[in-house]
């Protein structure tokens, strides 16, 4: 212990501490969102950030959402009302708040609540109208170190609590838990240890009271590897989630499974899946599909290249009483399926059809699509009615081919109504009654109208099945309100907002002059998926590095708790009861602590130490209340309580009388640790500007460099002799290095 405790004092006389403000990279408003990205601070242990605005003042965020990338930090703040917001970066150093900085005005618009998913006044998903959390609202964060240990009680769950994602939404299945649910993805998240058929399941028994919503933080969010399927679901939202290289036995990114109603995925960017079985699911099987279910609203969501986009219907057997709307999504350069309709009236507007090498629209088995405001670039055929018009047409011998031709497994028709659609570069589209078209009564594509509100007549009927269109969009009983943009509009801002914020960390140019017409697999697009590897370091809410293999300890800063910057907020403290500001203040080791935890009956603090080491408390000394360390009785001497610890769990709860604890750290023994720092262990030269050298007679096995509030910023395993730090930023580290003699503990200097 005493070996630590003079690496840390050292360290304040190399580096004195000063004044550091955040030099600020960029930053802007989004969808009911805004984010700022930073330098990093050259000795920040950590950063604090703020937002003020909509009447709000210095709010604090959840560390979770406080990003290291290595060569710059990032910020998202969520659930945000429109308005106009700023946002304030402050470095943390020594346990000590720096210089903020804060950005210009920043712009948050809404997103936009359109649709059949929000019919009757329904809002699916655990946000408000206004884009804030509903009230009570639960939020989980997900990154690919917690994913399997994220624990919550549920009401009514099996067992509790409830440990990895998919056992909490297991909690969720029987509908006994109405908290509204969000549960926000950080990062790149690979496959769980549970997980079902290769999917993340979402079911609440039709819960009318439940919430949920899963959602990705930042551009950056990415479900690698599985798909989301949402069955006996009510209230649903999904957004900011890129699906890419599923690989489940479902094979969607995205599948609405059977009887969910009030459901809106939107905002994601929908990637190839794995290769399946049969020849049309070379790209994966479908990205976003819909069975069995109503009252859905699919918006702003980025198909790129898909091979199979939007199933719709498949064995519901009946045209009655399912709806579903798809607006603003980005079709760029997908094949087919936008969307493939059996049985539902479906609505589909001011979508971007950019560049479709096989068909737009289609239409069997006696849906109802109203398709509007549209733009289509080089769709080959925009809209299909199964076997009539252009499914049919065999362009060689200029006559209709019913065995050759069909797209529709030569299913029975339903019927199009279309209206304001713009079309460029199509090889083909009949619209009903067209003179230049033969027999365009009964072979068209679509029943063009000149208003929105005209409806489509009871006599036009499909080929095949003699359908009829059942005109939804002018039933006020049935169809919501809308203020749809034109095709040109839509165009626009379907660019700007489809897909995840700014749309994602994967950037992707297709070349129009092949991919327009080519529905083969995208070399180039499928091995960049397949190589995708996140550039995020570490989440300063999390525990360990999201680098696979990452030491699972906690690092020095993790087990430091400062109630003043922190509150209850730790990642290896689990903290219960009350914060108060009402108990004076506190002086400790050059720290000024004005907020402080009540121990009281309901007060509980646990943590698990992997070694022996100390726990020290501080407490206002003005006060002589007891607590209890593991069951035994301590008193405060001049406020203070140190305690030896054993390796395990520990509990913090109360004694007797008053007391408040206003500081707390744990540090492991040097024994417990094995720590052989001596002057043939020390890495060299120190200070550095680039090249780190080991000892040359200790056999490495692994080596940590940490941030000072305990990042782990690089690791490396093996008996690695020089270690190239240029990309450090100027400042202090922790160099940890596990050898076969010991551990080795040691403060780092990068100097340029």
């Amino acid at each position: 212990m005493k070996k630590i405790i003079v690496i840390f004092i050292g360290l304040i006389f190399i580096s004195p501490i000063q004044a550091q403000s955040v030099s600020i990279i960029k930053s802007a408003g989004w969808l009911e969102s805004a984010y700022v990205e930073w330098a990093p601070v050259t000795e920040a242990q950590s950063y604090n950030v703020y937002y003020s605005g909509a009447g709000i003042s210095d709010k604090k965020i959840d560390t979770q959402l406080i990003r290291n990338y290595g060569t710059y930090f990032r910020a998202d703040i969520l659930g945000l009302k429109a308005g106009i917001y700023t946002i304030k970066v402050v470095p943390v150093i020594s346990d000590v708040e720096s210089v903020g900085t804060i950005t210009p005005e920043l712009i948050v618009v809404s997103h936009d609540r359109s649709g059949f998913g929000f019919w009757n006044g329904r809002i699916p998903g655990a946000y408000k109208v206004d884009g804030t959390p509903k009230d009570g609202a639960v939020i989980l964060y997900i990154t690919e170190n917690s994913k399997n240990t994220i624990s919550m009680d549920v009401t009514g769950a099996n067992t509790n609590p409830c440990v990895g994602l998919q056992n909490i939404l297991d909690g969720f299945k029987k509908g006994n838990d109405t908290r509204p649910l969000i549960v926000r993805l950080v990062g790149q998240i690979t496959d769980l240890d549970y997980m079902l058929n290769g999917d993340i399941v979402i079911e609440n028994k039709n819960n009318i009271l439940g919430h949920i919503t899963m959602e990705g933080v930042g551009e950056d969010a990415v479900a690698d590897g599985w798909g989301l399927r949402i069955k006996n679901a009510s209230n649903i939202e999904v957004r900011n989630i890129g699906f890419m290289n599923c690989n489940s036995d479902e094979g969607d990114n995205v599948g609405l499974q059977q009887d969910n109603d009030y459901i809106w995925v939107h905002n994601c960017d929908m990637f190839y899946g794995n290769s399946g079985s049969d020849a049309d699911q070379i790209k994966g099987d479908g990205a976003l599909d819909c069975k069995k279910s109503t009252y859905v609203t699919f918006s702003y969501n980025h198909f790129w290249d898909s091979g199979k986009s939007n199933l719709l219907g498949l064995s519901e057997g009946t045209t009655s009483g399912l709806f579903i709307t798809y607006h603003h999504n980005w079709y760029d350069h997908s094949d087919s399926r936008h969307p493939r309709v059996r049985f539902y009236s479906a609505h589909v507007y001011n979508n971007y059809y950019d560049g479709i090498a096989k068909y737009g629209v289609g239409s069997t088995e006696g849906s109802s699509v109203f398709v509007e405001a549209n733009y289509f670039r080089n769709c080959k055929y925009p809209m299909l009615i199964s076997m009539q018009g252009s499914d049919v047409w065999n362009e060689t011998t200029q006559t209709n081919d019913y065995k050759n031709m069909p797209t529709f497994s030569s299913e029975d028709g339903g019927i199009i109504k279309a209206f304001n659609n713009y079309m460029t570069g199509q090889r083909r589209f009949v619209p009903y009654g067209d003179a230049n078209y033969i027999n365009s009564t009964v072979d068209f594509d679509a029943y063009v109208v000149s208003n929105r509100t005209d409806q489509v007549p009871s006599n036009t009927n499909s080929a095949y099945g003699a359908n009829t269109y059942n005109n939804f969009d002018t039933n006020s009983s049935v169809m919501y309100n809308y203020t749809p943009d034109s095709p040109e509009d839509a165009e626009t801002k379907v660019m700007q907002y489809a897909g995840r914020v700014t749309g994602g960390d994967l950037k992707w140019t297709f070349d129009n002059s092949v991919d327009d017409a080519s529905y083969a697999v995208n070399s180039g697009l499928k091995s960049a998926l397949t190589n995708y590897k996140t550039t995020l370091v570490s989440v300063q809410g999390d525990t360990t590095s999201t680098e696979p293999g990452g030491d699972p300890e906690p690092s020095p800063g993790d087990m430091i708790h400062n109630f003043t910057l922190s509150g209850k907020t730790s990642s290896f403290y689990t903290i219960t009861g009350n914060l108060s500001t009402s108990y004076g203040s506190v002086n400790y080791n050059g720290l000024t602590l004005t907020q402080c935890l009540k121990i009281e009956s309901s007060t509980n603090i646990t943590f698990t130490t992997t070694q022996s080491g100390t726990v020290t408390l501080v407490f206002n000394s003005s006060y002589s209340g007891t607590v209890k360390i593991d069951g035994t009785v301590y008193t405060p001497s001049s406020g203070i309580i140190t305690a030896t610890l054993t390796s395990g769990a520990h509990t913090i709860v109360k004694g007797s009388g008053s007391n408040y604890l206003f500081y707390m750290n744990t540090i492991y023994d040097s024994t417990g640790v094995g720590i052989i720092n001596n002057s043939k262990t020390a890495f060299y030269p120190n200070p550095i500007t680039r090249y780190l050298y080991a000892p040359q007679d200790i056999e490495l096995e692994q080596i940590s460099i940490y941030s000072l509030s305990g990042t782990v910023l690089r690791q490396i395993k093996g008996n690695v002799k020089n270690i190239d730090l240029i990309d450090l930023t100027p400042g202090s580290y922790l160099l940890k290095a596990k050898t076969k003699q010991g551990m080795i503990l040691q403060i780092i200097i990068k100097s340029k």
